[in-house]
């Protein structure tokens, strides 16, 4: 492998795109190929905003597993489950419950994963020129009732050990914090080192400042083939193009089960539908009752983010309900609701609504680095906080690349976190 130069990158979403420019940065010739026409039009268009160490908590807890029973027929409750069976659904739960004991290292590891991904993200929007409405504003969680208050004090502890601190807050410090935020509160935290951004503009911006660096793109191209050949890979398109390539990439999202069954490999990825609305702020009175720290909402793990003067995102829930990328108006309601109730001086006459497909590991952790061949490498699997992580992820997956072509044994490319 010491003559890999060539490397396909399969996907143009926020962990495609920083993968393609780590690998430019290392001197790889760089291929990406998407079936949209740009880059960050799916997942990646309109997530909640927030680079968010302090959300690094995974899900596998039985309180995670005994609420998604609880909601199973709530349209709209946070965490939704269609009762319909399917195999790959099934498995994927019951390999979730297999890591409820994986909680406290996994959320350890995903809090120092995150913000290590501070600095490569920051340094990846300088050296690119990117802009993408990024705000040193803190986020802000917010609770309603004692029990959930302290189960975030408990998590708070497995944050420190991470390396993250954040202030714990009272009724009135959270009123003091944001007096714009209508509502009755038990507590809260602080953590003012994280932020927030446009996660599309940032990945498109990234997508053009990389093409212009001399990364190829192959856009609305659909992949009908990924098979291993020789030393190398193959990628075969829709359009009747074969192209070996050294090494591949898979950062395709929700779409990298499939191409990693045809490479060897069993990824586990669940699509997990998230919706948002982008409320435009057109008026004065708007402008100024929105938020500008950003917020999430325990009870209805709702998160807001403010994205540049005229816009106000907002996002949450979790839909399984398989590969649907249905807009549903009864899942895109109770966020209008919720701006209503909390910031009713916002109009939300205009709220473009939004659904994506988070690509969601079983426990909880992204799939990063070597597959089963030594020329098929990972970076996908980050689900809700592919936008937080994937710049780290990008760094890692790029140098255990770069430490295999040059034969290297720098041990700190040696392992990834891997699923």
């Amino acid at each position: 492998m010491s003559e890999m130069k060539k490397v396909a990158v399969l996907g143009a979403g926020i962990t495609g795109i920083t993968t393609a420019a780590k690998l430019i940065e290392q001197g790889f010739e760089v291929t990406v190929f998407d079936r949209q026409r740009y880059a960050a039009m799916e997942t990646s268009f309109a997530n909640g905003g927030q680079l968010s160490a302090s959300n690094a908590e995974v899900w596998n807890t039985w309180a995670t597993v005994l609420k998604g029973v609880k909601w199973m027929l709530q349209a709209d409750a946070p965490l939704l489950v269609n009762p319909k069976p399917s195999w790959h659904k099934l498995s994927w739960m019951l390999e979730f419950m297999r890591h409820i004991p994986d909680y406290q290292r996994n959320t350890i590891e995903t809090t120092r994963l995150a913000i290590e991904a501070r600095q490569h993200l920051t340094a990846l929007g300088q050296k690119w020129g990117v802009g993408f409405d990024h705000s040193d504003c803190g986020i802000m969680h917010f609770y309603s009732n004692q029990k959930d208050f302290k189960h975030a004090c408990e998590v708070t502890k497995l944050l420190k050990q991470g390396g993250l601190e954040r202030q714990a807050l009272t009724a009135g410090d959270i009123k003091l914090k944001e007096p714009r935020l209508k509502g009755d509160f038990v507590g809260g935290f602080w953590t003012p080192s994280d932020s927030t951004g446009d996660i599309h503009n940032f990945t498109f911006g990234l997508a053009e400042a990389i093409r212009k660096a001399g990364v190829t793109f192959c856009m609305e191209t659909e992949l009908t083939d990924v098979s291993i050949e020789g030393k190398g890979v193959r990628v075969t398109d829709d359009k009747g193009n074969s192209n070996h390539f050294d090494a591949v990439v898979v950062c395709a999202g929700v779409g990298s089960r499939a191409l990693a069954k045809k490479l060897g490999d069993r990824v586990n990825i669940y699509p997990v539908k998230g919706y948002s609305i982008t409320v435009n702020l057109r008026d004065q009175l708007s402008q100024d009752s929105a938020p500008l720290i950003s917020l999430l909402d325990d009870e209805t793990k709702i998160v807001t983010s403010r994205l540049g003067v005229d816009r106000f995102r907002i996002a949450g829930t979790a839909e399984f309900n398989g590969n649907n990328r249905d807009i549903r108006h009864d899942r895109i309601e109770p966020l209008v609701k919720w701006c209503n109730r909390h910031f009713p001086d916002v109009s939300t006459e205009s709220a473009v609504a939004w659904a994506g497909l988070r690509p969601m590991m079983p426990n909880m952790m992204p799939k990063v680095g070597r597959g089963r061949h030594p020329q098929v490498f990972y970076n996908t699997g980050h689900g809700h906080l592919g936008w937080t992580l994937s710049a780290a992820t990008a760094e890692m997956v790029a140098g255990v690349m770069a430490g295999v072509r040059d034969q290297s044994t720098n041990s700190s490319y040696s392992t990834v976190v891997t699923s």
